[in-house]
């Protein structure tokens, strides 16, 4: 009986620890690559990179909507733009790519969709659309710095 115990307390220990290797190496770490350039490499199959490109259009999309709503004072519309890629908008992004991306980069991603929803929730509450405006520069730094620091590389073929 003692047997058993032990053995089933080491398989615990070791389902434990495997899980806490795959936790980090899957949901924390990613799979980055370095490149020439000195920006990460993020390797992604061709759908997973299409669906991350897609984001990151839907932001800029969303950057030229609240920049001309904010010149017009059309706050509602910022509030739209802005909510449209907000928090809720990463929750689309599927657990197998989120694997694949390195920590830096989903905080990167996570502070900018917070940071839309604050530009949305500015916009209803303050109705000041040279804030928005100023609120979007700092919001674009986020951009800079990710461009600047990653690269979406497909992976190869499998043969």
């Amino acid at each position: 009986m003692k047997t058993s115990t032990t053995w089933l307390g080491l398989l615990l220990v070791i389902s434990v620890a495997l899980n806490s290797v795959l936790f980090y190496r899957f949901i924390i770490a990613g799979n980055p690559l370095e490149i020439t350039d000195q920006r990460t490499a993020i390797v992604l199959e061709e759908s997973e990179r299409e669906l991350v490109l897609a984001e990151m259009r839907q932001f800029l999309v969303a950057v030229q909507g609240i920049t001309q709503a904010s010149h017009q004072e059309q706050m509602d519309e910022v509030t739209r733009h802005a909510h449209a890629v907000g928090a809720t908008a990463a929750e689309a992004v599927p657990a197998s790519v989120m694997g694949k991306l390195p920590l830096e980069f989903k905080q990167l991603g996570r502070k900018t969709h917070q940071e839309f929803d604050t530009i949305a929730m500015d916009a209803q509450n303050l109705g000041d659309g040279s804030h928005t405006i100023e609120q979007l520069g700092r919001l674009l730094d986020n951009c800079i710095t990710c461009h600047s620091s990653y690269q979406i590389r497909t992976a190869p073929p499998k043969p």
